[in-house]
């Protein structure tokens, strides 16, 4: 089986599970211990049996916890040098060359090199047996490289963190809007549409998150992806505090994307 689940995405922490070739990868590890224990347990996941944490950068809210489910679960750490550097140390585990793929298990992660405000930001596709899963939490803007490297997904998790109204006219200092709508801040729901519509085909599924509690709203998120809906199998929104539940993906979706 190869499947994607939320953790919970939004500002307040972050984490996305990728269970692929018989590997149970996280991508960051944004909550406390025992919140992460309790938010695994709810996909019924063990986090003992977690193969590996990625970190895509040093945010808090990516890796605020990083560092005690590791060790308390002996489970293996792996990021760039300039998140690792970015960290602190904070982070402990394996330094990765964001320029090329690497393996975990049987499964070939492929960093994406994004637009962020971090030190060496990477976000992630994950390949075996011809299925591939992106992840692309966090990113200013979208480039060709990352629509290229995000193009061909059977499944995705990408942001859409504000609506340009609502985070300008909001309470935030102007310092903070600008950083969030800058070229190395985060995707407004019409930036994430666009990405959508890049990478889109009728058998991938994707999960919508990072979705800003103070600067976006359902329904402006459902507007903006609406006309995308008969593009894609599947689309779903993951919540701060719910995450999203696993998204299946199906072999025979993956092989009828190949064949074409």
């Amino acid at each position: 089986m190869t499947a994607l689940a939320s953790l919970g995405s939004g500002s307040r922490g972050n984490g996305t599970v990728v269970d692929i070739g018989g590997e149970l990868i996280l991508v960051d590890c944004g909550f406390t211990l025992k919140q992460t224990e309790r938010r695994l347990a709810r996909l019924d996941v063990r986090p003992g049996d977690l193969t590996a944490v990625l970190v895509t950068h040093e945010h808090s809210d990516h890796i605020g916890g990083v560092a005690a489910l590791a060790h308390k679960y002996a489970v293996p750490v792996y990021a760039s040098f300039g998140t690792m550097r970015g960290a602190r140390g904070a982070l402990r585990g394996n330094v990765i060359d964001s320029h090329a793929p690497f393996h975990v298990g049987a499964v070939t992660v492929n960093p994406v090199i994004v637009p962020h405000d971090a030190r060496e930001p990477t976000q992630f596709c994950f390949e075996h047996d011809g299925i591939k899963v992106g992840v692309v939490s966090d990113l200013g803007h979208v480039t060709p490289f990352v629509c290229e490297q995000f193009g061909g997904c059977d499944a995705l998790l990408m942001e859409s963190n504000h609506d340009v109204p609502m985070l300008l006219g909001g309470r935030y200092p102007e310092s903070v809007k600008r950083r969030i709508s800058g070229n190395l801040g985060h995707l407004s729901n019409e930036q994430a549409a666009g990405l959508l519509d890049a990478v889109a085909h009728d058998s991938l599924q994707v999960v919508v998150g990072h979705v800003s509690e103070q600067n976006n709203h359902p329904d402006l998120l459902e507007a903006a992806f609406e006309p995308l809906r008969a593009r894609v199998e599947t689309l779903a929104f993951a919540t701060q505090d719910d995450g999203a539940d696993w998204l299946e993906v199906a072999p025979a979706l993956a092989s009828r994307r190949l064949a074409r």
